[in-house]
């Protein structure tokens, strides 16, 4: 794959980018980096699309803006248009997963244009997520710690990083400890969350986004711990073009680690016949 440098001011993202065909974009979430897509990205190559998968701004290697408010929405919405600009392409399918799934429901919402498919992994659009209720508000505690600074570092750090090692779940947590613990990704990745889910969100109104106006994929599945179904299932609500919702049973939040041959095969039936 290609190396490609994309620039929204003066943040830098690192973008790779390989195959011909329909553009497709994959963005990840915490704490992945591009990283997280390689065997999604591989098979859609395979199967005849253009692949672009960038480590989004505080990871990997991309620039790592520490003031909390260069990570607002409106500054991550900026990266993804810069890539889509830099892609020379009008409109893309963009594809997230995690954070990565709860920006690219943003970036749909306000840039219309840009999108002409969505698919969003784990993470629903953001009204129904707020409006999914406690059983929801539960499984989302651990953003009140990273809220705060220092505390969520300490947390994920604490007992040599026993909430990482025994909470998290994640298929290669040992790399992401690696990885977080290099160019003070540790605290940049957590950013994402100190700017965009204040503690008050738990008590404020369900945010109020314009319609999505591309025909809409949401894919949950059933072992996820930190995302309850009715928050994607619900997403239809706001979906003006159709949603179709798929729930894979037995996999855990990291779906395109666990099951990126059934994420492949359900991204491209959904871009070929929709």
């Amino acid at each position: 794959m290609e190396n490609l440098t994309v620039t929204n001011g003066d943040v830098e993202l690192s973008v790779r980018v390989g195959g011909d065909g329909p553009t497709i974009v994959l963005l990840h979430g915490w704490p992945d980096t591009s990283a997280l897509w390689d065997d999604v990205a591989r098979d859609l190559r395979a199967r005849g699309f253009r692949v672009a998968v960038p480590d989004l701004r505080g990871c990997g290697r991309s620039s790592k803006p520490t003031e909390t408010e260069r990570y607002a929405m409106h500054e991550l919405v900026g990266d993804v248009a810069a890539i889509i600009d830099a892609l020379d392409v009008e409109r893309v399918t963009l594809v997230g997963h995690d954070w990565g799934a709860n920006l690219v429901w943003v970036t749909a919402a306000y840039l219309p244009e840009r999108v002409e498919r969505l698919v969003a992994l784990s993470v629903g659009h953001p009204t129904a997520f707020r409006s999914a209720g406690l059983e929801q508000q539960l499984k989302s505690w651990y953003t009140l710690l990273f809220f705060h600074e220092g505390v969520g570092e300490a947390f994920l750090r604490k007992n040599d990083y026993e909430a990482m090692r025994h909470w998290l779940g994640h298929p290669r947590v040992e790399q992401i400890i690696e990885e977080l613990e290099r160019d003070g990704q540790m605290t940049t990745h957590l950013l994402w969350y100190r700017a965009n889910i204040p503690p008050q969100a738990f008590v404020a109104p369900a945010p109020v986004l314009p319609a999505i106006q591309a025909p809409t994929l949401g894919i949950w599945s059933s072992g996820d711990h930190a995302l309850g179904e009715a928050q994607m299932r619900d997403s239809a609500e706001y979906c003006a073009s159709g949603f179709r919702f798929v729930r894979l049973e037995g996999y855990g939040h990291w779906l395109p680690l666990e099951a990126p041959r059934e994420i492949s095969n359900e991204v491209v039936t959904f871009v070929t016949t929709s």
